[in-house]
Parts: C-alpha cells; structure tokens; sequence
C-alpha cells in the first residue's frame, strides 16, 4: 500500500504554520532534520525561524556551525535567506528558564530567597519532569515573543526539536502533571502557612500530617524539613500561573497553526516508535503533518535485482581470471538490493497501520552532516 506524498515545502511555505515539532526515536537523524527543515524555511521560503533542541546533545550547534548553543536564541551565519527570512538558534536550558520564570513571578527578595533555598536547587536541575515543564514553558515564551513581534521582527516560524525518546512527547503531559502536583494533598498542607499563618500553621500540618511530620524531621532533620516547607510556601505566588501558561500552550499545539512531523528511519524499532507518536498524537488531538522516513538506501541500478545481481557474481567468480572490481560491486549491489527490500517491507507494514499519514522518503548520505552545505542537501531531498 503506497501512502499519501508528504509535500514539505508546501509545510513550510504556509504562512498559518508558525511552530512545527519534530517527533522520534533516537538516532533516526531528527536533529539533523529539524536544522534542515529550518534552514530550508528561511533560504527557500523567507520564514524568520528559530529552532530549538530539547535535546542535550550539541548536533544542532555543529550542524549549524555555532561554537554552542544556550537558552537565548542566536542568529546563524552564513544562511543564505529570502527576502525577510533569516535562522536563528537555541537550546533549552531547564535552569536558566525555571530562573526566568522565578524572577518574572516574584518579587526580587522573593526571587534570591527561592534561588538560594536547596530544594529549588535540586527542583530546577534533576527532578524528573522539570525538562517537560520548561519545554512547554520556553515554547510559550517564544510563541508569545513571535506572536508579539512587530512585522519584519521576532520570527514565524518555531521548530522544536524534541528528546530522542519516547519522553519527546512527555512535554504534553506538562500541565496535567503540574496540577496533580500542585493539588496534592501534601502541597497544600506544606503551603497552609502562606494562607494561615503562625500558630494556626502548626494546628494544620499537625492534623493533615499527623506522625509522618516528625517522621520526615527524624529522617531528614529539622532544617531540611524547614528549607522544603519554605520552598513550597513560595509555590502560590510564584508558580500560580505557570499552569494556565502550560494549558494555553498545550491548547496552541492543537490549532492548525501547529504541524507535528515524526522523525523515523526503515528500522523495525524506530518505525514501531513512530507508530506509537502517531497514535498519542492523534490521542492528543495533535495536527499531524506527516512521516520523514530518514536515511532510505536505493540503488540507481534498481532493474537488477538481488538474486541476479548475486548469481552473476558467482558466476564471474567462478571464471579461470575473474574481474575482481566487477565481483565486489555486483555483490555490494545485491546487499543494497536486499537491504532496499527489507526496508521497503518495513515502511509497508507502517503504512498498512497508518494508510492516511502522509510519508516523505530521504535517500541515505554517504557521511554524516556536520554543515550548512549538507543541511540544504538534507533540504533538497526532503522536498523530494
């Protein structure tokens, strides 16, 4: 079953798309893509894009030739634009952009109190969740900043290149996470004092708490205990938006000013993962764009199959004086052939599953993109 044509450049010519998210396993090439498609919108098609990596690793700096990438965006030399249309890029730095928002929420004695409290310390580098929260949190920024932007400024364009995990789309999770977390009956015991006050404070955890209060201060000790019901005092007044930031973010993503495009390659594992992004997306009610099918191996000699290709081989080598030039590219052949095949019977079963989802194939490379030359010729084969 041959699925839909993905038409890339169609995605990125449309003005009403304003944030695409590249979805996928690790190692399929999403990176790389993700700096394609941005630099693709802004030579090819005059779009002021900023592109942002979740991803902690630093392919996205190399690929565009920055020396690194940090929590603010920075424009990319050498981008040979359209009209208007020019690159700029980032990466997230959960820290920095949890002290953003602390210090956008909270008054500044407020703010040095919450930065210097251990708890936040901890909070803000290595809680589980942390990286989602500030996703979802740096994109509304940038949604904000673009959406604001006078004409000819800021950008209409954000690509996100998300965690190569299944964990990429944890960040959707953000808001839902953020209320149970906050509606916890523990949280609102730890923030009684904010609302209560002096005696009455102690009345109220002494009821809800009960024994495992002097439990946590036996294990943890007074002042730990102290330092964590002073750091979730401070979460009414600091984080009592950041919910309702989340949600409207997460309602942005639904609109058809999103595009979602999963990243896979012809591997049994990765295209398994890209079923699974494709149905939380249509769970979510997420606008779909489409499949990039990365690093697709051919054959320009395609009318010579395998098994002809391999029986000629032996056939030559069987000869008194056999070409061995000749021997080693038919049987390198017949491996690509083979390899084609299984390739080709893998993204037919995905099609099968998903019939509707519009697929863009890309031919293999021989070396790895590690420049802007080779993020167009990426761009190139993209657009087919």
């Amino acid at each position: 079953m041959s699925a839909p044509a993905l038409d890339i450049d169609a995605v990125l010519a449309d003005r009403a798309v304003q944030v695409m998210v590249c979805c996928g396993a690790g190692g399929v090439g999403k990176t790389t893509t993700s700096a394609a498609l941005a630099l693709r919108a802004a030579e090819r098609h005059g779009r002021r894009v900023v592109v942002l990596t979740i991803d902690p690793a630093r392919r996205l700096a190399q690929s565009l030739g920055l020396a690194e990438l940090d929590n603010s965006p920075r424009p990319v030399v050498g981008v040979e634009a359209a009209g208007e249309g020019r690159l700029d890029a980032m990466m997230l730095d959960m820290k920095r952009t949890f002290d953003e928002v602390i210090s956008a929420h909270a008054s500044p004695e407020k703010a040095e109190q919450i930065f210097a409290n251990p708890f936040y310390q901890a909070l803000s580098t290595s809680f589980a969740g942390t990286q989602e929260y500030m996703a979802m949190e740096k994109l509304g920024q940038l949604r904000a900043r673009a959406s604001g932007a006078r004409a000819g400024q800021g950008w209409d364009l954000i690509v996100v290149d998300t965690p190569p995990s299944r964990s990429a789309l944890d960040f959707l999770d953000a808001p839902q996470r953020l209320g149970s977390f906050l509606d916890g009956r523990l949280i609102r015991v730890l923030t009684a004092p904010a609302r209560v006050g002096g005696r009455a404070y102690l009345k109220v955890v002494s009821a809800a708490v009960g024994s495992a209060t002097g439990v946590m201060t036996k294990v943890l000790g007074a002042q730990v205990l102290r330092d964590l019901q002073t750091f979730v005092a401070a979460l009414d007044t600091v984080f009592g938006s950041f919910r309702a930031r989340a949600e409207r973010t997460y309602e942005m993503l639904q609109q058809p000013g999103t595009a979602f495009l999963v990243i896979a390659a012809p591997e049994a594992d990765a295209l398994r993962e890209a079923s699974y992004f494709v149905e939380r997306l249509r769970d979510e009610r997420m606008p779909l764009a489409g499949l990039v099918l990365n690093r697709v191996h051919r054959s320009a000699a395609s009318h010579l199959g395998a098994e002809r290709a391999a029986a000629a081989a032996e056939e030559l080598d069987d000869a008194e004086d056999p070409p061995s030039l000749t021997v080693g590219l038919l049987r390198v052949h017949a491996d690509l052939m083979r390899r084609h095949r299984r390739e080709q019977a893998l993204a037919s079963r995905f099609t099968g599953a998903h019939p509707d989802v519009a697929v863009a194939e890309v031919d293999a490379l021989a070396e790895d993109v590690h420049d802007l030359s080779g993020l167009r010729e990426i761009g190139e084969r993209l657009a087919g």
